[in-house]
C-alpha cells in the first residue's frame, strides 16, 4: 500500500520559516519525480514546486526565492524548506508523486499568523 506522509506544519508569525517533509512508502521513492501543492481556504488547490528525480526544479511564480524544494533518496524524502512565509502562504500543503500513478498525502496544515 503507497502512502505519502506529510510532516512540519504548524503555526509561524510572518517572516518565519518551515520545513515540510514527506516520506513516501510503498513505492520506489528514487523513481519518482514528486511535488508540493497546497490549497487555502476557499481556493483551487495549486502546484507550489517539483523535483525530478535528477533534482531538476520547477517552482510556482509566487515562491520563487523564499522556497526550495530537496529530496533525499537515502532518506526516501522530499523537503520544502519555506522562508519569509506571508500570511498569503497560509494552506493545506501536501505532497505528490508526480511520475507514474498520482499518490498524495494528506496534507499538514501551515498557518501563517501573527
Amino acid at each position: 500500500q503507497v502512502q505519502l506522509v506529510e510532516s512540519g506544519g504548524g503555526l509561524v508569525q510572518p517572516g518565519g520559516s518551515l520545513r515540510l517533509s514527506c516520506a513516501p512508502s510503498g513505492i520506489i521513492f528514487s523513481f519518482l519525480d514528486m511535488g508540493w501543492y497546497r490549497q487555502a481556504p476557499g481556493k483551487q488547490r495549486e502546484l507550489v514546486a517539483t523535483i525530478t528525480t535528477n533534482s531538476r526544479t520547477n517552482y510556482a511564480d509566487f515562491v520563487k526565492g523564499r522556497f526550495t524544494i530537496s529530496r533525499d533518496d537515502a532518506k526516501n524524502t522530499v523537503y520544502l524548506q519555506m522562508n519569509n512565509l506571508t500570511p498569503e502562504d497560509t494552506a493545506v500543503y501536501y505532497c505528490r508523486t508526480q511520475s507514474g500513478r498520482s499518490y498524495w498525502g494528506q496534507g499538514t496544515q501551515v498557518t501563517v499568523s501573527s
